[in-house]
């Protein structure tokens, strides 16, 4: 594999970053959001910015709103935006763009694209996932979100649960179970649900963060119109996994560059802190465990473009996506706790002290990385698909070599 950019790609890079350089300036104060209204509107702001320069949607088609450009052209815009992430909102509708838009461009009807396409794009639409359930567990196929058709419209009734984004959503993909008789994968459909039809009902869950990013949704009587569905009725299963599997494409890539930034962040804390009036840097075990992490940075990176490249060359996304997963979610918890290592008895100090030490920024971190191993696929879970569809181990012999490696 050849990761190297080519003249033309370095050529679209300079564009790409003089047009940042131009829009967000770095002496322009960042946007306000110490609200979620505030991270809503900053998004909106952005987004509208990146839609109109032609840099938001690069590999859709123009008359879907987007620029007919590559993958690759893809990659280098997530590259170029990551460190403007933190103070411009770019990111808060990651499941819009990462899931939502690739499965209604592969899979939905010309209706669906071009009523949700652009105003995903242009940032209009935000997009949540109605996947999980309170009695499902990992076994998403056990999915009991009940949709029976009547006319030309579809009334569900269920409940959902770890659903990111829902109380700031205007659609949602919703897996619901159309046919009870029938073994429980193919049962299942895929519809497209307005977060503001009659019937839903969103509630928050407090997370150790203190904020409420997860919500419950609760579905009495929703009547969603029936040309919603996407693909066949029963047949949604495969559109699901579909989902998941666009969830990992550019998600190693993201991911990598939103950790490199909290890589620097942690070197720097490390720069002016001492212990036991010597500079914590000059301790072996730190800089080992600094190093560590830059090594495990750059596995993910590279492993998110091994996964980019069978999809440049026309392929489909696969289960390999679910080793990038594990190396990131376990990653991130090493790298919150390397941090409040580094901060020593300071690590105690929130936010709202006084005397903390990088604005109480690691301290949430650490807290909220304990939800990395179980959001987006539980580790166990994903573990077990590396063993079973990736290496092809029988099941239980895939479930004991990975239980004993880990």
């Amino acid at each position: 594999m050849d990761y190297r950019f080519n003249p033309e790609d370095e050529e679209f890079r300079k564009e790409v970053k003089a047009w940042l350089a131009k829009t967000f300036p770095e002496d322009e104060a960042p946007l306000k959001m110490e609200t979620i209204e505030d991270r809503v509107n900053a998004y909106r702001s952005t987004q509208k910015k990146l839609f109109d320069a032609g840099y938001a949607g690069i590999r859709y088609d123009k008359k879907y709103g987007g620029r007919g450009g590559t993958m690759i052209e893809e990659i280098i815009v997530a590259e170029e935006l990551a460190p403007y992430g933190a103070t411009h909102g770019y990111g808060l509708n990651a499941i819009g763009m990462g899931m939502a838009g690739p499965v209604l461009n592969t899979q939905g009807t010309e209706e669906q694209k071009l009523q949700f396409l652009p105003k995903l794009l242009d940032g209009t639409h935000i997009w949540c996932q109605g996947f999980s359930e309170p009695n499902s567990g990992s076994d998403l196929a056990s999915v009991s979100t009940r949709a029976v058709r009547e006319g030309d419209h579809y009334v569900v009734n269920g409940q959902k649960i770890w659903t990111s984004s829902a109380h700031i959503a205007d659609y949602c993909m919703l897996l619901v179970r159309t046919n009870p008789d029938v073994p429980k994968h193919k049962g299942l459909s895929y519809l497209l649900m307005d977060m503001t039809l009659p019937g839903v009902d969103v509630r928050l869950v407090k997370q150790l963060t203190d904020e409420s990013e997860f919500c419950e949704v609760f579905l009495d009587d929703v009547k969603i119109p029936a040309n919603m569905l996407v693909g066949e009725e029963d047949k949604g299963w495969g559109i699901a996994l579909t989902t998941l599997m666009f969830e990992r494409v550019m998600g190693d890539l993201n991911t990598a560059n939103a950790f490199m930034r909290e890589f620097h962040r942690i070197l720097e804390m490390a720069k002016d802190v001492k212990r036991s009036g010597k500079p914590v840097l000059e301790n072996a075990m730190i800089r080992q465990k600094l190093a560590q992490a830059y090594i495990e940075l750059m596995v993910l990176k590279y492993n998110g473009f091994r996964g980019l490249s069978e999809v440049v060359q026309g392929g489909v996304p696969g289960p390999q996506g679910s080793i990038g997963k594990i190396i990131w979610s376990e990653l991130h918890q090493r790298m919150s706790e390397l941090a409040l290592d580094i901060e020593g008895p300071y690590n105690q100090l929130m936010k709202d002290s006084a005397i903390n030490m990088d604005d109480g920024f690691w301290q949430y971190t650490f807290l909220r990385a304990k939800g990395n191993t179980i959001e987006a696929g539980s580790a166990e879970i994903l573990r077990n698909i590396v063993g079973e569809r990736v290496l092809g181990l029988p099941k239980d012999m895939a479930r004991a070599a990975l239980k004993e490696r880990s």
